[in-house]
């Protein structure tokens, strides 16, 4: 079903010259499941999901946490489930709310809960974009952010970025100048890499005053890198989005935040779905996981210990890893076309990521349990070193 605008987003987008014929595709790319699936369609994608019908496979392909939410987590979706036949009995967001802010440092009305956070990055897109206003981003990152922009018709820059470095912020000003949206994802998907948060001021303090800036914490947890929140206070220009995917377990879950000013939260929700769509049961698990810095602290170390271990093994091989990574995952450079790479490791049951057009012969891997490493590690002496 075509998502229907309300008065607030038609008038926005009239404003940015989009036509009424227009508002009505960019109304389905937001409201129906056929549109935001073609978001994510590629062949590599298609891969990917491919995999997980495999029974048995090793999942390191998508990023995903190897365990579920931490045990108080659980135990919150269990009680909150038994409560399930009420909208919000017990002011589970507003406790989730209170409980960022808390941890974050931020007012609590600067956090916006979410049903993920891949509905809100197209839904920033669609705020912030047209065909007079590009995206500029790094080159490789998550693609999400592209598909969006090509279906608003809005030119997209992408902007090479160094192996083992972060985003070269001068570079994405330079590529366009009057953008209308700057995407940094830090640490990066696909490479893991930090974009410093002194580099992500500068583009905030050099960039049209007018355009939006995106900094996407997706994998902020599985490092010890300072949040671009910090940057926020007073300003109206800037995003921070995170998400529960990933190191906190609950990628199925769904349940994603942004953090920014009132009047940014509500121009967001102006082309999407917000807390309306989540569950009691995501948001008592997130109030219960986000405090929990000892086990958040522990999960990162036991991540850390198989990256490096599987990388040492890797490189004893003479398998090029690039450096810099604080996430979990590390790009491998198989000398060779990765799609065949991956296909071949597939076949011996272990999902390993997709590469980029940038880097054709270069594959995403996501870290494991020690026992997804281990099968990872021997499917390559078979399927590579053979």
């Amino acid at each position: 079903m075509t998502m229907m605008l309300d008065k607030d987003a038609r008038e926005d987008l009239l404003d940015r010259g989009y036509s009424r014929r227009q508002i009505g595709e960019v109304a389905a790319l937001l409201g129906t499941a056929a549109a935001a699936s073609s978001l994510f369609s590629s062949a590599a994608f298609a891969q990917q999901q491919a995999a997980r019908g495999i029974a048995g496979a090793t999942r390191i392909g998508s990023n995903e946490c190897w365990t579920g939410p931490f045990p108080s987590g659980a135990e919150a979706i269990a009680k909150a489930a038994s409560l399930g036949n009420w909208y919000d009995p017990d002011n589970y967001r507003g406790d989730l709310i209170k409980t960022v802010a808390t941890v974050e440092g931020i007012p609590e009305d600067n956090v916006m809960l979410w049903p993920g956070s891949g509905g809100p990055l197209v839904s920033i897109v669609a705020a912030y974009c047209s065909p007079t206003k590009g995206l500029v981003t790094a080159d490789p990152t998550f693609e999400s952010a592209w598909r969006a922009a090509d279906f608003m018709k809005a030119p997209v820059a992408k902007v090479p970025q160094a192996i083992g470095k972060g985003h070269d912020v001068k570079a994405m000003l330079a590529a366009n100048p009057n953008a209308g949206l700057y995407y940094i994802c830090t640490p990066n998907n696909p490479t893991g890499t930090i974009t410093p948060v002194a580099d992500i001021a500068w583009l905030l303090a050099n960039k049209p005053a007018d355009s939006m800036l995106l900094v996407d914490e997706a994998y902020l947890h599985f490092s010890e890198a300072p949040s671009a929140a910090s940057l926020m206070a007073g300003r109206k220009d800037i995003i921070v989005m995170r998400t529960f995917s990933k190191l906190f377990g609950m990628a199925g879950v769904r349940l994603g935040l942004t953090f920014a000013d009132p009047e940014v939260q509500k121009r967001i929700t102006l082309f999407g779905p917000s807390a309306g769509g989540l569950s009691i049961t995501a948001m008592a698990c997130g109030n219960a996981v986000y405090t929990e810095a000892a086990l958040i602290k522990a999960r990162r170390d036991e991540m850390i210990v198989q990256r490096e271990e599987t990388i040492a093994w890797l490189k004893s091989k003479k398998l090029p890893v690039q450096s810099g990574s604080q996430a979990n995952m590390f790009m491998v450079d198989w000398g060779k076309p990765a799609k065949a790479v991956q296909t071949a490791l597939l076949g011996e049951k272990v999902q390993i990521g997709r590469n980029w057009a940038i880097w054709p012969n270069v594959s995403r891997v996501t870290v494991g349990s020690a026992a997804d490493m281990k099968a990872f590690r021997d499917a390559v002496q078979k399927v590579v070193l053979a």
